[in-house]
């Protein structure tokens, strides 16, 4: 048999040749000859044929023309091999196989003319073309001959020369154009036709051959086909009745194989019931395939096999059989457009009921959500299932809670519970859960029950507090927050404006929330409040809400100024330039002036203090702790026309500025308070820094002196001098 995309060829025994559809049915038939058709070659385009028989008649036809070409030999004729562009009139060429392997070309003259391609290896028993390359086994081996130009490229001898190749033929399939596949008695090579390098030719031929792939199989190949990247292989199967212990032929095997360098990896195997198996020879089997459809043909005397690929619906069959549920989950739903025969949730549930069986309730609990979906009445059925084997915590972190909703008992049943055996898992279900799932009052009396039997339990007094929230009782909520010292009670007072009602807890409020962002950004729309807070954190830790420091600068102007310059001393996050701007804006003099002196504009914060106070004290005490002579010039050039000023200068500036200069700049005539008390205060001034300078150098003298003398001992001493030196 010959297998086209569109038919199938089949010749019998009988010298009948039938043309079939893909299923079998008959629609053509041929009377070519009284004796066995031996084979049947299709061109590519399936219009031209070529028919050999044990007569040794020869015919190539149009299935759909008029052409036709007769031969007779004088021997059987095992195998024709039209040319694969036969429809096309430069390509009437074929071959045939008996002692001789012959090529038949049509001349221009309508005429066909042979010539011996081939011969003396014995009866050639196989031929298959593809492209410019024909490949043909003898009984010495398979050769390929390049028709391009005419010679032959390889020689792949056979392994195993004790069978007999009439009764073991040798199997060729051409995968592509440059790949042939062979498979004689229990061996299978896989060749590569490659170029060769230019600079390798010389006289050989311009293609060689590469074994890329060999390996043994346990039984003798009847027929082989390609897969993908893999082998389709028909083995002829012998093995020992274990009633008679005589070797006799079993079923026939199509193997799947993963071909490896010098090995191969079984894929599948299935065992072929055909009539007439017993009685059947390696030669009477053969495998053919449909390139395009993945359909392979096993034919034997009697019947004819079709096997194809697995579709989904039989490899979800053999995954559940394997119990391989998650898998098969898998495959139902990237398929699930083209199975017929399995539903996704039928897969589903038996996937839960597997887990359920394992032991696995985490996982089976969680699956139930893709699988059971948006179906309540399924949902209510496993979460009962769940609860007669006691693993309702299981499934309780994937009931539904919107979209859809399931009856308001079920989601009670599974809170009480949790109730009943875990306090914290209870916690986190009303956290979590939309209050709307559940009686909100049942649940309430349960806790307050137990709330009885354990009144400080802090988990379950929290969780009463978010029931009174739900249940609109904020008064009782903020009333175990506030108890608890939680910091939930923030949101509750700001979702809820309860501000009124802590005005005067801010502090205790302070003491069980350590968040300040949080607390910071509750009291946003509460400044006075917001202030309260933030000097409280800045008298307890002045780096603790650092990021703050501007937002108080604002704070203290507007509410507190009292502790703004305080403030602005302690604190090392302030930014000075935005501090500056706000006390500039509302005339806050002494701030402004200490801001001055900080970022390093002495002078204009000196005379602040001139203008603006006109306090003479504060600008001699802002003097010396600057201790810059610039600044003393300034002050005296500011006070010498102020009498007042001028006393002050001249009680206090002996220490640090010659009071010669604001004595000689004094203007005659000019009456100064208090001039004589303050002259005699100069010169006592200056006496006693006459007095501690003698003083000082008295005692530099001693000291120098005595170190002198030290000095002269250490010099006098003897010196220890080593001989050796």
């Amino acid at each position: 048999m010959t297998v086209h995309e569109k038919f199938l060829a089949l010749g019998t025994h009988y010298g009948k040749v039938y043309l079939l559809d893909v299923q079998g049915n008959i629609t053509q038939k041929f009377d070519v000859s009284p004796v066995k058709i031996n084979q049947i070659s299709l061109d590519e385009s399936g219009e031209h044929m070529g028919v050999c028989s044990e007569d040794g008649k020869v015919q190539v036809f149009g299935l759909y023309s008029a052409e036709e070409f007769h031969e007779m030999f004088d021997c059987p004729i095992k195998i024709v091999a039209v040319h694969p562009q036969f429809v096309r009139s430069h390509f009437k060429q074929f071959v045939t196989g008996g002692k001789k392997l012959l090529l038949y070309e049509r001349s221009w003259m309508n005429r066909w003319k042979p010539s011996v391609l081939h011969e003396g290896e014995g009866n050639i028993r196989n031929i298959k073309w593809r492209g410019h390359l024909i490949a043909w086994a003898n009984n010495m081996g398979v050769k390929i001959l390049d028709m391009i130009s005419k010679q032959r490229i390889t020689n792949v001898p056979r392994d195993d020369i004790s069978l007999r190749p009439d009764m073991y033929p040798c199997s060729l399939c051409w995968k592509d154009n440059l790949t042939l596949i062979i498979g004689w008695g229990n061996s299978v090579k896989i060749c590569s036709v490659k170029e060769r390098h230019a600079s390798e030719m010389r006289d050989l031929p311009n293609r060689y051959v590469e074994i890329v792939f060999q390996f043994d199989t346990e039984f003798y190949v009847s027929g082989l086909a390609p897969l993908c990247d893999q082998l389709v292989i028909l083995s002829y199967v012998k093995e020992i009745s274990e009633k008679t212990e005589v070797e006799c032929c079993a079923r026939p095997r199509l193997d799947i194989v993963q071909p490896l360098p010098e090995s191969c990896e079984e894929i599948s195997s299935d065992a072929l019931t055909v009539r007439g198996f017993q009685e059947n020879e390696c030669r009477d089997y053969h495998l053919e395939y449909s390139e395009g459809e993945s359909l392979f043909y096993i034919i034997s005397p009697r019947d004819v096999v079709v096997a194809k690929e697995r579709d989904q619906d039989d490899h979800i069959d053999w995954l559940l059989e394997k119990k391989k549920y998650e898998e098969a989950l898998m495959a139902a739903e990237i398929s699930q457009k083209t199975i017929k025969k399995h539903k996704i949730l039928d897969i589903g549930l038996a996937y839960i009921n597997h887990l359920v069986e394992k032991g696995e309730y985490d996982l089976a609990a969680r699956k139930c959500q893709k699988i059971l979906g948006k179906n309540t009445e399924l949902w209510e059925f496993e979460v009962y299932k769940f609860k007669e084997i006691g693993q309702l915590k299981a499934i309780s972190r994937y009931l539904p809670r919107r979209d859809p909703v399931l009856k308001p008992l079920i989601y009670e049943m599974v809170l009480h519970e949790f109730l009943e055996s875990d306090y914290e898992g209870f916690a986190t279900l009303i956290k979590e859960w939309p209050g709307d799932l559940y009686n909100n009052t049942i649940i309430v009396q349960a806790v307050v029950d137990h709330l009885k039997k354990d009144p400080q339990n802090r988990t379950l007094l929290q969780t009463l507090a978010e029931l009174y929230t739900y249940d609109q009782r904020y008064g009782r909520a903020l009333e175990i927050y506030l108890t608890l010292r939680h910091k939930d009670v923030f949101q509750l007072i700001h979702k809820h404006n309860l501000f009124s009602s802590i005005r005067d807890k801010i502090v205790l409020l302070m003491d069980f929330d350590s968040e300040i962002d949080r607390v910071v950004e509750e009291l946003e729309n509460r400044p006075e409040l917001q202030h309260v807070y933030l000097h409280k954190l800045f008298k307890r830790d002045h780096h603790k809400g650092q990021r703050y420091h501007e937002k108080q600068i604002s704070l203290y102007a507007e509410y507190d100024r009292p502790n703004l310059l305080p403030f602005l001393r302690d604190s090392t996050h302030c930014p000075l330039e935005k501090a500056l701007e706000i006390c500039q804006q509302r005339n806050f003099v002494e701030e402004t002036v200490y801001l001055l002196s900080r970022m390093g504009n002495s002078r204009s914060a000196l005379k602040m203090i001139m203008e603006e106070l006109q306090d003479v004290d504060k600008a001699i005490e802002f003097a010396k702790e600057q201790d810059d002579g610039e600044l003393w010039e300034d002050l005296i050039l500011y006070s010498i026309d102020k009498p007042p000023f001028i006393t002050g200068l001249l009680n206090n500036i002996g220490t640090h500025v010659d009071p010669i200069l604001l004595i000689h700049r004094i203007k005659e005539g000019m009456e100064i308070p208090n001039l004589r008390d303050s002259l005699v205060k100069i010169l006592q001034d200056y006496n006693l820094q006459i007095l501690l300078r003698e003083g000082c150098k008295k005692i530099l003298v001693a000291d120098s002196l005595s170190l002198l003398k030290k000095m002269h001992r250490t010099q006098m001493k003897g010196v220890l001098v080593d001989e050796y030196l």
